[in-house]
């Protein structure tokens, strides 16, 4: 088992929001591994009770690596850009 450090953990209540935050500006296999590592995280946290893994992220490189980001939106609905916020 792994241990994860989030950017941001936020606690309203007896619930928890654990984000990740970051901006890739080129293309490069750090994107490809990032949206992987996420959609695992992802469906490994979807049952835990009272838990949110929202996701922020933003950047051109995300142009060259759609197909993993897509991937990772199919599973995690807490994906945001700048502008959605």
């Amino acid at each position: 088992m792994t241990e994860k450090r989030f950017d941001f953990v936020f606690i309203k209540g007896k619930h928890v929001y654990a984000c990740e935050c970051n901006f890739y500006g080129v293309g490069g296999s750090k994107l490809n591994e990032t949206a992987r590592s996420y959609k695992t995280l992802a469906l490994e946290a979807k049952d835990i009770p009272n838990f949110t893994f929202p996701w922020f992220t933003y950047g051109t490189g995300w142009i060259f690596a759609k197909h993993n980001l897509e991937e990772t939106f199919d599973v995690l609905e807490t994906v945001y850009n700048l502008n959605d916020l």
